[in-house]
């Protein structure tokens, strides 16, 4: 268990195999079903390399990647605990893991509606590298559960890539 410089409390582990059954409770409660969608594939989040925050023991967050070549996707970040810094470390833990594995891309999608994820995303050194226009219908053939309205009552319809270089 790692802990983190700005927040000693704060604990980061990588996932392992006996976290799989938590993770794919935690992906139902909070994306609605076991699996994710983004731009045309599905994800198992409980089948991916992650990392899990705690604060005192208790659970704070989960992050959760793919590695492709030489780019790293976040496919899933969840944290419990806001403005503790555990968005921010599990970011982080995925960075450094993303250059070991020899990326030099660490990517993500979200939803057009998400704009605290925007928000939260760019302040952390991500850009906006496209918009994918009404990819979200694509995404309800293979998950139907998700919702046309999202938050703030924006209707979700577009993907939105943001990219960090990470080979400087």
């Amino acid at each position: 268990m790692m802990s983190t410089p700005e927040n000693p409390d704060l604990k980061l582990r990588p996932l392992s195999a006996d976290d799989a059954d938590w993770v794919e409770r935690l992906t139902i409660a909070e994306w609605s079903a076991a699996i994710v969608v983004a731009h045309g594939t599905v994800y198992r989040p409980a089948e991916l390399p992650g990392f899990a925050a705690d604060i005192g023991g208790e659970a704070a967050g989960v992050i959760t990647y793919h590695v492709e070549g030489a780019a790293c996707e976040i496919v899933t970040l969840n944290a419990w605990k806001e403005g503790l810094g555990v968005g921010t470390a599990l970011i982080d833990a995925v960075k450094a893991a993303a250059g070991r594995a020899g990326c030099g891309r660490l990517w993500l999608i979200t939803t057009n509606d998400n704009t605290s994820a925007l928000r939260f995303y760019q302040k952390r050194g991500f850009r906006l590298s496209a918009v994918h226009l009404d990819a979200i219908a694509e995404s309800r053939r293979l998950k139907p559960e998700i919702p046309f309205t999202g938050l703030d009552g924006i209707p979700i319809r577009d993907e939105i890539e943001l990219e960090m270089d990470l080979s400087n």
